[in-house]
Formats: structure tokens, C-alpha cells, sequence
């Protein structure tokens, strides 16, 4: 029997959908050009791709919106708005999250947390890109929390005493985080990396990331290979019941 995931559309939606790719896995484009939301219901989990960034006005800060050639905003509404109801469908059906990039910001908006606009200037650890390249940086992951029960096999030189190795290719960042939430991992800088359930007894797996897993060059590191396993995993779980 498949597994169906639903993967929210993106430039680079084939990246995602080439890391899931398998004879076991069947995949759902969720796109607002298609305003395919009631597809969600055919999907046994939902990962919310990487891309623009969230409209302010969706975390209550409307002022971003007045400075947004200074900090750098470029949005969909468009997208917001369809993967706001994505979210919310999901949600509600207790259909498995993976969020990557920047579907770690609006998993965590849409729980009524809101992001730090834009990071050049704030911080010494370059998230950006450079030259069209991912920047790469450590991360310190919190004991006892569900994201370091998934990573604790060390990845090959991907691990050292202040923590793991990931990409990294974000202009902006977790600030306040959602209601039900908590943070399970972060950069040197403080940046939030990782949000996961507060409290996930009883919850559908949700996990969100700032790194990109899915285009990883270490596939075999537990942030990025154990990550994708661990998700469908959690998918087949829920169908065998």
C-alpha cells in the first residue's frame, strides 16, 4: 500500500519531490493555482516546502510591510493564503507536518507565533545565501526533545561538542514562537532552527526545520536522512491504524 504525501508548491518543488521519490510513496502537488486544499484529505501527511516569505500581516506586523524594500520581503499571498488553509486542514484532520525553511514560519504563524522579518545585521552567523550557495552552520539541538530522539545517530563529520551541521538559506526567522510549540533547536547566534509540539502526547507528528534536509549534501546525517524516515514513518503508523 502507498504512502501520499502532500508537498506545497514551489520553485524547486521537484527537489522535494525527488527526495520522498519511491515505489512506496505516491505525491500531491498543493498548489494555489490549482486551489487543490481538499486534497489534503487524500494525503496521509503534509510537508510544507521552502520560498517566499510570510506576508506581516498574517503575524500582526504591519509595519514590516511599509519597510519592505529595507527588509528585503518578497511574498505570495497568493501561497499564504492557500497554505494557511493547508495548514488549517491538516491541522484539524491530524494529518503528520514536516516544515522545511519556510514552512517552519508559517506553521509557526499560523499557531500565532510570529518571525523576525529580516536577520542581515542582527547576527554574526551568515544564514543567507552567498553567491547563490547555502551558508552552513552549527546547531545546538535540546535534550529530551523529539529532535534529538530522531538525530542521535552523530551524521559523519556532521557533529562536534557544540552541536550538528546544517545548510542554510533563510533571510528570516521564529521570533515569538506559536501557541503549543517549542523550540528544539538553535544556531550559535540563537536563531531558532527547530519548533516542535510543546507537549506531543496523544499528537500526530509535527516537526519544523529551518535547514533544508532535502538537498543536504551529508544524505546520510540523521538531519537530513533520519529526518525523512522518522516522517514516513509516522505516516505508515497512522494508516495501519
Amino acid at each position: 500500500m502507498k504512502i501520499t504525501i502532500g508537498i506545497t508548491d514551489c520553485t524547486r518543488w521537484a527537489n522535494y519531490e525527488n527526495w520522498f521519490a519511491s515505489d512506496k510513496v505516491n505525491v500531491i502537488k498543493l498548489s494555489p493555482k490549482e486551489n487543490n486544499v481538499t486534497d489534503v484529505d487524500r494525503c496521509n501527511g503534509i510537508v510544507l516546502s521552502g520560498g517566499e516569505d510570510v506576508h506581516p500581516k498574517y503575524y500582526g506586523k504591519t509595519q514590516y510591510w511599509k519597510k519592505r524594500k529595507e527588509l528585503r520581503l518578497e511574498v505570495n499571498e497568493a501561497r499564504d493564503k492557500f497554505e494557511m488553509k493547508v495548514i488549517d486542514r491538516a491541522v484539524k484532520n491530524k494529518k503528520p507536518i514536516l516544515g522545511i525553511c519556510r514552512g517552519l514560519q508559517i506553521v509557526n504563524v499560523y499557531f500565532k507565533g510570529a518571525l523576525i522579518p529580516d536577520l542581515q545585521g542582527k547576527t554574526r552567523t551568515r544564514h543567507s545565501k552567498a553567491q547563490g550557495y547555502d551558508q552552513t552552520h552549527l546547531v545546538e539541538i535540546e535534550k529530551n526533545s523529539c529532535l534529538s530522539a530522531i538525530v542521535s545517530s552523530p551524521p559523519p563529520n556532521g557533529r562536534s561538542r557544540r552541536g550538528a551541521l546544517v545548510n542554510s538559506a533563510h533571510h528570516q526567522s521564529a521570533d515569538k514562537i506559536g501557541k503549543g510549540l517549542k523550540v528544539s533547536a538553535r544556531a550559535e547566534d540563537g536563531t531558532v532552527e527547530a519548533i516542535e509540539w510543546k507537549n506531543p502526547k496523544g499528537k500526530p507528528f509535527l516537526l519544523l526545520v529551518q535547514w533544508h534536509p532535502e538537498r543536504m549534501k551529508e544524505q546520510e546525517s540523521g538531519l537530513a536522512k533520519n529526518l525523512r524516515e522518522k516522517f514516513l514513518q509516522s505516516l505508515s503508523l497512522r494508516g495501519s491504524k
